[in-house]
């Protein structure tokens, strides 16, 4: 609604310059709608932090991947100059690297914690299955940008990581070998892999990751966020239509994830300054050494935040059905909302199966991420594919234990402890 002109004269003029604004652009509106006047719990523990640190990170991603940009030459004969050159000659532009590189295993780390989170209090359940849909495909997207950036340095880990990741379109029936060739737009992984890769992590997946974070929060200010206890606040609302046991996002969520952001700061700054290369995990040693084709490393590995997946590529002999394995892998975590039986959300309530079934699953990701490094051999190779039945029983007996469950009785108000 439109200020009268006698409001405005008596304005000062910061307010009429913000009403200026909202006559034109509905600045407040978006504000009341999705900070000042949307209701979240009051309980949000700090599990709830790692969705605004993920937020934190992908800024942090952009910014200092435009200034890398800016001195990085998507060239095959000059990318793995280029980037030394911006370690050793451009002003900062070490800092910048490191902020980049580690930023990737950053994204990772508050992503994986954040989709834990989702798994323990049941933030995938009925009304918020569109919000975990698009948050697994926000997952997509960040694999698919972890792996077009990881090639691009053109170090050897980065050229022979491509090569083995790629070469497993091939094995796909009829289309495989058409597919391989189309995706590095050459016979060979050349030049124009590097072009295509590069126009990709800087201009494509970025644009695709930012709309699917927008959609995200949107399809979950439509239904309201979850909470350590899974009750839907929005069923409990006071005479003025606000949740009794909610909270205005802003200020009071905001000024704890301004705390989150601070911590998560001060350890992101260690890591950079301190450990870069995080003792080859987020920077393998072969990858300061020129991409060579005609030279193998000894072990190629990707990062670690896809070990996981590459251990149960690799834990059938078949590749095709190693293939088809690590893609079902990824697909079982789409299909959560509709195998969970259990009428209760937050696994304070839930019954010990569910409690033990998501227990050894973590356990599972982990060592099989571990495993992911090691050979593909002897008693590595034995785990991995006991680890990867334990991973898949997750979810292929989910419709059964949690239909057997006998959860404790959920209580009417969120639980709540001052001090």
């Amino acid at each position: 609604m439109s200020t009268s002109q006698s409001e405005v004269r008596k304005m000062g003029a910061g307010s009429r310059f913000n009403q200026w604004i909202n006559d034109r652009f509905p600045l407040q509106k978006l504000m009341r709608e999705h900070a000042t006047e949307y209701y979240a719990s009051k309980n949000l523990n700090f599990w709830y932090g790692f969705g605004v640190l993920s937020m934190f990170v992908l800024v942090i991603m952009i910014v200092s991947g435009i200034f890398l940009t800016m001195n990085y030459k998507p060239s095959a004969d000059e990318a793995f100059a280029s980037v030394e050159y911006i370690m050793r000659d451009v002003e900062w532009g070490w800092l910048i690297r490191y902020i980049h590189s580690t930023g990737a295993s950053a994204f990772f780390v508050v992503v994986y914690l954040h989709m834990f989170r989702a798994l323990m209090y049941g933030s995938y359940k009925k009304p918020r299955e569109l919000v975990w849909i698009i948050g697994m495909l926000i997952y997509l997207a960040l694999m698919a940008e972890a792996f077009f950036g990881y090639m691009l340095p053109w170090g050897q880990m980065s050229y022979w990581g491509a090569q083995v990741i790629i070469s497993l379109f091939g094995t796909l029936p009829v289309i495989g070998d058409p597919l391989v060739e189309w995706i590095r737009g050459d016979f060979y992984i050349s030049d124009i892999t590097l072009n295509r890769f590069f126009a990709l992590h800087v201009i494509a997946m970025p644009l695709v990751l930012i709309f699917l974070v927008a959609a995200h929060i949107m399809a979950l200010h439509e239904v309201g966020s979850n909470n350590p206890d899974g009750i839907e606040i929005k069923e409990n609302k006071d005479a003025s239509g606000k949740p009794v046991d909610g909270v205005a996002f802003h200020p009071y969520h905001t000024s704890k994830d301004l705390v989150y952001i601070i911590i998560f700061l001060i350890l992101f700054s260690a890591v950079v300054f301190f450990a870069p290369t995080f003792y080859g995990f987020f920077l393998e040693t072969a990858n300061f050494e020129p991409a060579n084709p005609l030279v193998t490393p000894e072990a190629i590995h990707p990062v670690w935040y896809f070990t996981t997946f590459y251990a149960i590529l690799r834990a059938v002999p078949d590749q095709l059905g190693g293939v088809i394995l690590m893609g079902a892998a990824v697909f079982a975590l789409f299909l959560l909302p509709w195998l969970d039986r259990c009428r209760v959300k937050s696994v304070r309530y839930r019954g010990w199966q569910f409690k033990v079934a998501l227990a050894l699953f973590v356990v599972s990701f982990v060592l099989l991420g571990w495993l992911g490094l090691m050979p593909a051999s002897g008693i590595y190779l034995t785990l991995t594919r006991i680890f990867t039945i334990i991973y898949f029983a997750f979810f292929i007996f989910m419709p059964i234990y949690t239909a057997m469950e006998k959860p404790k009785p959920v209580p009417d108000r969120v639980v709540y402890e001052h001090g």
